[in-house]
């Protein structure tokens, strides 16, 4: 059973990624949602090219004591691809959130469009902290927003509305996250959606102006969406 080793390896990687892009949106913690496609032709390649290993073991005859005694060793190597396919990590949470640095620059400030008729008007984090920050035209004054993210609090008990951004996949993530304020915290890495109003702080484009700041009116417990990450 040793010499299989190779083609069972093939085999469990390709089924941990068919399992989390074909059979589920798994992949949404990892990479963003364009990537989708390439996923599944990796994993039905890995499939293809382990069924073949394993036809081509079969078929050949042991030549010598090198490939008949295989170090068991080896068969360590599935163990990484077997708990993809059983246990696929969490997506990011507080602890990739807090090693994010605030630095933020003057540049880039200057007016932005209006903002969508209605209140509460669902933002992004992102687009919440850019208006905060750089909008010179002030278009967060007076309007009632919601944010939608995971709690992370500091040591001293001020606690967040995060989420984290994307460009490509879950390894060159960001943090955007908005200080909350008049409501206690949940437990950090609970999913929340904050309504509330901009409570402006420090000049506009400097590390002062952030995190931007909400005043809360209600905090709402809601699930953890589908695709974790904001795209950047």
């Amino acid at each position: 059973m040793r010499r299989y080793g190779p083609a069972v390896l093939l085999l469990l990687t390709g089924a941990a990624i068919l399992r989390i892009s074909l059979f589920s949106e798994l992949y949404l913690r990892y990479v963003q949602q364009a990537l989708r496609p390439y996923l599944v032709v990796s994993g039905v390649v890995l499939v293809g090219l382990g069924v073949v290993a394993a036809v081509v073991r079969r078929r050949e005859r042991v030549q010598d004591d090198d490939h008949s005694h295989s170090p068991r060793i080896a068969w360590l190597l599935t163990l990484p691809a077997l708990a993809l396919l059983l246990f696929p990590p969490p997506a990011l949470g507080s602890y990739s959130a807090e090693r994010e640095a605030a630095q933020r620059a003057a540049q880039g400030v200057g007016t932005f469009p209006a903002l969508a008729a209605g209140d509460p008007v669902e933002l992004t984090l992102a687009e919440f902290g850019s208006r905060a920050i750089y909008d010179s035209g002030r278009s967060l004054t007076g309007r009632t927003v919601r944010l939608t993210g995971f709690v992370t609090r500091d040591d001293d008990g001020t606690w967040y509305v995060t989420r984290l951004l994307v460009a490509c996949c879950a390894a060159d993530a960001t943090t955007s996250k908005v200080e909350v304020r008049g409501a206690d915290a949940p437990p950090v890495d609970t999913w929340v959606s904050v309504t509330g109003t901009w409570q402006p702080k420090g000049a506009l484009g400097t590390d002062e102006a952030w995190p931007p700041v909400l005043d809360a009116a209600s905090v709402r417990r809601t699930a953890q969406p589908a695709n974790p990450y904001e795209k950047r």
